[in-house]
């Protein structure tokens, strides 16, 4: 089952690559250019863009949720009773889904939500601050490895002594 591993791993690195990429985007390339054009020439940019960007945001939030939690069930064997690390992972995933929500609410169009579209650039910001939060969890708790060690798997074995 190591190819389903290797593709979970890749689909969320993957996935992240193209969301957070595009949201970096988007803020300092896009926004920013965007300012230049009419209120007319924005407004169908912004639609045309919208569209398109919203249909990534939804299939990559699904595959951030099924690879995530995928991997994650693989992973817990690894670290049974690391508290750092399960404190590590569920902030990661507080914070995940925190992105989720505002990357759903940027492409929406619930009018609950609009205060947040309106404030775009904002939104952004924050988004992108807390998703290079999440890769800093991501890349430390990776790095870091296992550090537990169940006492039934440890064997110790006395030096023999000459007679």
């Amino acid at each position: 089952m190591m190819w389903v591993d290797v593709v979970s791993r890749v689909v969320h690195v993957g996935t992240a690559i193209a969301l957070v990429g595009g949201s970096v985007f988007t803020l300092f390339v896009l926004l920013p250019a965007a300012k230049l054009l009419s209120p007319e020439a924005h407004e169908t940019l912004a639609s045309g863009i919208g569209a398109r960007w919203k249909r990534f945001v939804h299939l990559g939030v699904l595959l951030f949720l099924a690879s995530g939690f995928y991997n994650y069930f693989q992973a817990i064997p690894l670290h049974k009773g690391d508290g750092l690390y399960h404190a590590l992972v569920g902030t990661k995933i507080l914070l995940a889904l925190f992105v989720f929500f505002v990357s759903a609410a940027l492409v929406g169009r619930s009018a609950g939500l609009q205060a947040i579209r309106d404030q775009r650039e904002k939104w952004l910001k924050i988004l992108v601050l807390v998703a290079a939060i999440i890769v800093c969890i991501s890349g430390f708790v990776k790095v870091r490895g296992t550090t537990s060690l169940d006492a039934a798997e440890v064997t110790v074995t006395e030096p023999e002594v000459a007679p």
